[in-house]
């Protein structure tokens, strides 16, 4: 395959990591887009980048890029991933990588029309310690799963006018935290749950501050989850098992993992890549996919990740300024 020139939409937190992880991997950022050009001129004389847009959007329309690198804030997600699927460009798109499935169908429909491919940014997809496990569940070494529990929580300065808590932003913690939780119950999940049960507390901009969710499929799979913007808590996921029962703690880069062996209490830790290659692994994934290897993008799973919370912010009615006259499954 020949070299894949990377472009990067936006400049912030997320970007800057991006830069770094393809820099390590020996790869080079063709290319840097913002809204605003002085902040993309700093990043791309900071990182070496020999092309900045003075408008963002020629990029979907440069020749020379491959792939796109959206970082944006997600309610702006589904316009950028609109203009660059339908140019041509594969992306790679931060979590969470639309609002909701509405958005996400369209997306997934123009990546197809136009043969390129769509991967969310979710770590826990790319990181090594989860394709080690799913090897080691697959081989039936854990037996059935029964019962996940998953927290996250995080203590954000109670200002309603931070993102996290900005209805104009789609701040809350769904969009924002949820999405970790329930992506890792999707990789060890049989089937997506049929049954979802919700508790939710609202800031008062309206968004999701904190949320309980109980969730079981046809398999009998119970999953627990608790997600807050106010309230710290481990980010800590427990899969029990019929032989064992694994604990992962800061579970979305995590490089690390206990499997306790249900007879004996035995543990064993399993240890699998570095939490500072995050961003490397999703990029590295990003190329295989291109190379053919398109499993690795975990793009099924990233529909029902949005499916469900889809389906759970429909029964709060819980809706952005974007989703007001339109459904948002």
């Amino acid at each position: 395959m020949k070299n894949v020139n990377w472009s990067i939409l936006g400049t912030g937190v997320v970007a800057n990591e991006m830069a770094v992880a393809l820099k390590n991997a020996g790869r080079k950022v063709y290319a840097v887009g913002n809204r605003t050009h002085a902040k993309a001129v700093a990043f791309a004389e900071k990182y070496g980048i020999e092309k900045v847009y003075a408008d963002y959007h020629d990029m979907f329309h440069d020749d020379n890029v491959d792939v796109i690198y959206i970082t944006t804030p997600h309610n702006t997600h589904i316009n950028f991933l609109r203009e660059a699927l339908a140019a041509g460009k594969h992306v790679l798109c931060e979590k969470s990588i639309t609002l909701n499935s509405a958005e996400l169908r369209e997306a997934v429909t123009l990546a197809k029309q136009n043969n390129v491919l769509l991967g969310e940014a979710m770590t826990i997809y790319h990181m090594p310690l989860y394709k080690k496990l799913t090897q080691m569940y697959q081989a039936g070494k854990f037996g059935k799963v029964n019962l996940l529990q998953l927290n996250f929580g995080s203590f954000k300065k109670y200002d309603m006018a931070n993102r996290f808590f900005n209805k104009n932003l789609a701040g809350g913690a769904m969009l924002d935290i949820g999405v970790y939780a329930l992506s890792l119950a999707r990789i060890f999940w049989t089937s997506k749950p049929e049954n979802i049960l919700s508790q939710v507390t609202y800031a008062p901009t309206g968004v999701d501050e904190k949320a309980g969710l109980l969730m079981t499929n046809k398999e009998g799979e119970i999953t627990n989850i608790s997600l807050s913007l106010h309230s710290k808590q481990p980010k800590r996921a427990v899969i029990s098992c019929e032989k064992c029962y694994i604990e992962i703690m800061e579970y979305p880069r995590a490089c690390e993992a206990v499997i306790v062996n249900a007879a004996s209490g035995e543990k064993t830790v399993l240890k699998e890549g570095e939490i500072c290659r995050a961003l490397q692994y999703e990029m590295e994934d990003m190329e295989s996919a291109i190379a053919g290897d398109i499993k690795v993008l975990h793009l099924t799973d990233t529909i029902d990740v949005m499916e469900i919370m889809s389906k759970i912010r429909n029964e709060w009615q819980l809706y952005y300024p974007e989703e007001a006259d339109k459904g948002i499954l």
